[in-house]
């Protein structure tokens, strides 16, 4: 998915994620934990998104992956979504949505806006 997004998107969005940070450390944490484990894997941030807002992964879904890596992959994103305040992440990642899950990803991981400004075709 390519998406392009302005400056003024992804500060908006950064904002957004401060926030989350701020009000829910132990979400922002668990959060943390299934972005890394998603670029760890290799697996795009685009089917980490579509797990956690619960729509439909399989076009972007890894390929040759064993069902065991997926399982365990699944069982912590499942964790993030049970926390008792997933619901304001889910608010979030849907307010923000046109700035693609791909962005939101690397700015939970600390990029800054004006590193992203332009055309991504991270997944």
């Amino acid at each position: 998915m390519i998406t392009i997004t302005s400056h003024d998107e992804l500060k908006e969005t950064k904002q957004a994620i401060d926030n989350l940070k701020n009000s829910y450390p132990g979400l922002f944490e668990k959060l943390v934990d299934v972005v890394n484990l998603t670029r760890a894997l290799q697996f795009k941030y685009q089917y980490m998104g579509c797990l956690i807002m619960d729509e439909d992964p399989s076009h972007c879904a890894p390929n040759f992956v064993q069902g065991s890596v997926l399982r365990l992959y699944k069982k912590e994103v499942q964790k993030l979504k049970e926390d008792m305040d997933a619901s304001v992440l889910k608010e979030t990642l849907n307010n923000f949505r046109e700035t693609g899950y791909a962005n939101i990803s690397l700015l939970i991981l600390g990029m800054t806006p004006e590193s992203l400004v332009g055309a991504s075709i991270i997944q």
